[in-house]
């Protein structure tokens, strides 16, 4: 049923904390991660919070560029009139905007009108069913992300003057890691740094990248629905800061073709609700003082046995479902450009140890604290619906836990076989990673397959509509004709 996200008791609270204001900032989040919002008058806002209000529908049933799709997706469409979804603002994300004169801001989530439940679609009420999950189990998700994106010395009015060919680079040449670079561009570099923070997203470093006028930033771990909101609002809040110094970043996964892509990598561990303790760790326990630390001894630098069994069967779950969640992933045509051989980019559903060429990275001593052992999906570009990305992961990753699937001992390349290995450590037979996806329709497709495992975790609504707005951003590429063909084509054919 649909309930408000707070205790009536916090309507005094926030009558006072927007003593001083006459407006108020709202935004949802649609499928393509864009934040679809308005400005209330506060008086208005404060008369929803506990019963929601109207929101067009139509942010579910048009693509990025405000086109409805032609197809009737069950949740939005020209036969139910585009009708209003029920948006509610959740007052557990209230903060104000410090480049915009401190406007209180807050994030929606959207409910059916009909059934009061949480829209099938709604991103922000995928991820919540997810973290029901754990949470029934005594678990929760700890998240991070590392989202890259390239800036350069553009207008949206200039970029479209060109024809969005040829955009100039913030700055030239590649130069990661560089302590040179930032200083052509300080304002920006640090404004990024230190609105975020006043903002209430956490970063936790910011540096170049290889790549011209590109930078990277990594956001301080926190749990599931905390993290999705912040790399949500980071590329927000990057892409007005820069608007308003001249800058366009982009968070496009391969905005040039022959340098490297945006990564969108996320991190994952669990743990107990009750004693915080991560349960990716094998053999973390209290030690005799009580005080709330953890000592662990790791037999073995390498090797499966490295991770707790819960942690196993998470990868296992991950490695199985990827291939269903790969249109979440790489949810645009570009996110297929970047995932291509030596760009350090994962093409086979593969993982390792500490490896970077994997689809899978996992991480623990002697790399870090045991209590930090986590795992790092690389398949994602910066493009990702964080919200969406983050809840495919640990849905695919709970179908392992539940199911307690085996998983592969860490192949690493396309070339490269693996044992699959049984509970008990015995071999079950020689398995070769399987490739990904390498389009768009073909990821669609694959998540759509009736019985998918992205269908048996995220529901046939959701699989049903997301698909279908995959499908047809494949369509709309594939009757395109671009530069590229006019170029080449042109006079000689």
């Amino acid at each position: 049923m649909l309930q408000s996200p707070f205790q009536s008791s916090k309507l005094e609270e926030f009558k006072e904390l927007l003593k001083n204001d006459e407006r108020v900032k709202v935004a949802g989040i649609d499928l393509d991660g864009v934040l679809r919002g308005k400005v209330m008058v506060k008086s208005k806002f404060l008369s929803v919070l506990e019963s929601g209000f109207g929101f067009c529908s139509v942010i579910f049933g048009w693509d990025m560029h405000d086109k409805t799709y032609p197809q009737e997706l069950s949740v939005s469409n020209a036969a139910n009139g585009y009708r209003d979804i029920i948006a509610v603002p959740d007052l557990s994300t209230y903060r104000r905007i410090p480049w915009e004169n401190n406007i209180p801001f807050f994030l929606l989530s959207f409910y059916d009108p009909a059934t009061r439940e949480p829209l099938a679609v709604c991103p922000r009420g995928v991820l919540k069913r997810v973290t029901d999950d754990l949470a029934a189990m005594g678990w929760e998700a700890m998240c991070g992300a590392e989202l890259e994106f390239y800036n350069f010395k553009e207008s949206p009015a200039s970029l479209d003057a060109k024809g969005h060919t040829n955009p100039e680079p913030l700055t030239p040449g590649m130069f990661g890691y560089s302590l040179l670079r930032p200083s052509l561009n300080q304002d920006y570099f640090y404004n990024i740094f230190d609105e975020c923070k006043n903002f209430g997203v956490n970063i936790e470093s910011l540096h170049t990248e290889t790549g011209p006028g590109v930078f990277e930033a990594a956001l301080a771990y926190d749990n599931a629905t905390n993290m999705a909101d912040m790399a949500n609002l980071f590329k927000l809040s990057v892409k007005q800061l820069g608007i308003q110094q001249g800058i366009m970043p982009t968070f496009m996964a391969k905005p040039y073709g022959d340098q490297p892509g945006c990564s969108g990598h996320l991190h994952f561990s669990l743990r107990d609700l009750t004693t915080k303790t991560n349960i990716f760790a094998a053999g973390i326990k209290p030690d005799e003082s009580n005080s709330g630390d953890y000592v662990h001894d790791w037999e073995k630098v390498e090797g499966v046995s490295n991770m707790s069994q819960v942690m196993k069967w998470f990868v296992a779950g991950l490695l199985a479902g990827l291939p269903s969640i790969m249109a979440i992933l790489a949810p645009n045509i570009n996110s297929y450009k970047r995932l291509v051989e030596n760009y350090w980019a994962p093409v086979t559903v593969s993982w390792g140890i500490e490896s970077r060429v994997s689809a899978i990275r996992v991480i623990g001593p002697p790399q870090c604290d045991p209590k930090g052992t986590r795992l790092e999906m690389r398949v994602g570009g910066a493009d990702i619906n964080p919200h969406l990305a983050i809840a495919a992961c640990l849905a695919v990753g709970l179908y392992g836990i539940k199911n307690k699937l085996s998983m592969p001992v860490g192949p690493t390349t396309a070339e490269a076989e693996a044992d699959m290995v049984d509970e008990d450590g015995s071999v079950k037979l020689k398995v070769k990673p399987q490739s990904l996806p390498k389009s768009l329709k073909d990821s669609a497709n694959a998540m759509l397959e009736p019985g998918s495992i992205a269908r048996q975790v995220l529901g046939d609504t959701f699989v049903d509509h997301y698909g279908a707005t995959r499908l047809n951003e494949y369509r709309i590429w594939e009757t395109a004709v671009t530069t590229w063909e006019t170029k080449r084509y042109f006079e000689l054919v």
